[in-house]
């Protein structure tokens, strides 16, 4: 489910802004945009997210910045510095080669570039800082799990009225096959003289296999009776705690290999038309289902 969250906060001489945001997704694809100054905040903000979301393609974003006038030591890393100056010299020179004009980086550019600058903090101030981040997160975790929540209602209701359809569709089917029943006995019956007429030298066996096919594809009673034991079994993991967004979607192939089935068997054109629409609800139920954490 898409959800999006975020949090600002300041202390400890920094001012920051937490953002997650996530989209649908099979599993749990975690991506986190972190700065790579703050040991170990990557490792407790990773396990944070893991032990409350379960499923989607998720970003965990953090920007923090000294505030101004905030005490710390600022230092030059002079190989850094001489790095950064050789690659702005490598991008002009190649802008220059296709006739481009960059403008010029100023000095605040070239100390804004990624270890130029180390305003370090003492071991005891990082930790008292990493400490408050981790709890602004917790609050921006409870935010996207309760947004998640508010959309996972709504679409608890959508996939209700799915399976009510596909409940009822199923009824359909089963009320139309019970109304052919006797021109289904009498095209088996067709079917198997025919089989027997011509059966004179051939292998028994194989001629009851024939007879034993014939019989199974003219019976839907068991595709029948496997779809409304699946919407039975949705509804239940809908009424269940906890992610179930994997099992729902494992169970709608499920659905869909039963109706393929069903249309495949039906030998009725009113049959197949009821085939159709379950396809097309169980088509619509698993685009939502890839919703579901």
């Amino acid at each position: 489910m898409t959800a999006f969250a975020a949090q600002s906060g300041q202390g400890h001489g920094h001012a920051w802004t937490w953002e997650l945001r996530g989209v649908n997704g099979k599993g749990l694809d975690l991506r986190l945009r972190l700065p790579d100054w703050l040991p170990g905040l990557e490792q407790a903000a990773r396990a944070a997210v893991q032990r409350r979301i379960a499923r989607g393609s998720v970003t965990l974003g953090l920007k923090i910045a000294r505030e101004a006038g905030a005490g710390g030591a600022v230092a030059l890393d002079p190989r850094a510095l001489e790095a950064a100056i050789t690659m702005i010299k490598q991008v002009e020179a190649a802008a220059a080669e296709h006739n481009l004009r960059l403008a010029t980086p100023t000095a605040t550019d070239i100390l804004s570039l990624r270890g130029v600058a180390d305003a370090s903090l003492p071991e005891a101030e990082t930790e008292a800082l990493i400490a408050t981040l981790l709890a602004d997160l917790d609050g921006v975790i409870d935010a996207f799990v309760a947004m998640r929540a508010a959309e996972g209602e709504a679409l608890e209701a959508v996939l209700r009225d799915h399976l009510a359809e596909i409940a009822e569709l199923t009824g359909a089917a089963r009320d139309e096959a019970e109304a052919r029943r006797a021109q289904v006995a009498e095209t088996l019956k067709a079917n198997l003289a025919r089989v027997l007429d011509n059966s004179e030298g051939a292998d028994p066996d194989r001629v009851a296999q024939e007879l034993a096919m014939l019989a199974v594809k003219a019976d839907v009673r068991e595709e029948l009776d496997r779809l409304a034991a699946h919407v039975e079994a949705a509804r239940a993991l809908l009424d269940a705690d906890g992610p179930v967004g994997r099992k729902l979607d494992f169970l709608m192939q499920e659905f869909n290999r039963e109706a393929n089935t069903l249309c495949s068997k039906s030998q009725a054109t009113p049959l197949t038309r009821i085939g159709l629409d379950l396809k097309h609800v169980i088509d619509q139920m698993r685009e939502q289902v890839q919703n579901v954490e």
